[in-house]
């Protein structure tokens, strides 16, 4: 039976098992990706990050959702491909360019003073408004606080691509946010042809607000990257937050910047190695 040695790693709770392709073979990443992310029969994680060598970049990061599903971009998963390419030597660069299914990404890691990646901020790229290009079947330029019919249930909601689509809504209380009802009623809706992550936001203040993420092939997660991304160019275009906002997330907190049309969303967190193991398998 072969084995493959596997690092399973956090970004503000949105947890992933690593597999570092220079060294180690997959050859059934959507059948691994399931089996590995299982909680009660496997490590536990909301997917599967493959590092491998790339031909444009210094470093490519392949992600699937829980569900063995290809997905473009996780500004948490990112955070942690950086740290793991600094810690193991793959990639000596505290500045550093990440192929991904959304391209290429910069990431700037901070090193502490032993000289280890704690934290990363990222440039998660220009966000991507026009309707159909979220993927939606929606008309028109963008899709601002349009009051949303799902059988019964009425949401506000901002569509957003980050490379993934996003479906953001301001709610009163995130607490109280039926996530696990209205997530999959909305992810498989027919107006998104690719599926939606949706994203349940409370405004705290103009800088500030909590997030709840329902996220289309894994369910509720601790934090996703681009949903937070997704959360601050909502909040700017509704007129709910400032430029700069922290975000609290079930899992941590993330710092999101977009200055407005044109700008990239910056994000800065933390990234965090948790267990190495191997894992038996019969490929």
């Amino acid at each position: 039976m072969a084995t493959i040695k596997f690092t399973k790693m956090e970004g503000a709770g949105n947890d992933y098992v690593y597999i570092n392709l220079f060294e180690e073979r997959v050859n059934d990443p959507q059948r691994l990706a399931v089996e590995m992310s299982h909680r009660h029969f496997g490590i536990g994680a909301d997917g599967l990050i493959l590092i491998a060598p790339s031909k444009v970049a210094d470093i490519q990061m392949i992600m699937r959702n829980v569900d063995g599903s290809l997905s473009e971009m996780c500004g948490n998963a990112i955070r942690c491909v950086g740290k793991y390419a600094w810690d193991h030597d793959l990639v000596k660069k505290e500045s550093l360019t990440i192929e991904t299914g959304d391209g290429i990404k910069q990431l700037q890691l901070n090193i502490d003073a032993n000289g280890n990646a704690t934290s990363a901020s990222v440039q998660m790229g220009i966000p991507e408004l026009n309707a159909q290009k979220i993927p939606s079947t929606l008309d028109g330029e963008s899709v601002i606080d349009f009051p949303f019919q799902f059988d019964g249930l009425t949401l506000n909601g901002t569509l957003v691509s980050m490379g993934n689509p996003h479906f953001v809504t301001f709610v009163d209380d995130v607490k109280k946010a039926r996530v696990d009802k209205w997530g999959p009623q909305i992810e498989t809706d027919s107006r998104f042809p690719n599926r939606i992550n949706i994203a349940f936001v409370e405004i705290i203040s103009p800088t500030e607000v909590k997030q709840r993420t329902w996220e289309r092939g894994c369910g509720e997660t601790w934090a996703c990257g681009t949903a937070a991304s997704a959360v601050c160019v909502a909040g700017v275009l509704n007129g709910k937050t400032e430029s700069t906002i922290l975000n609290h997330l079930t899992g941590g907190d993330l710092i999101l910047t977009w200055k407005g049309n044109g700008q990239q969303v910056i994000m800065e967190g933390p990234a965090r190695e948790v267990f190495t193991g191997v894992w038996e398998t019969n490929d």
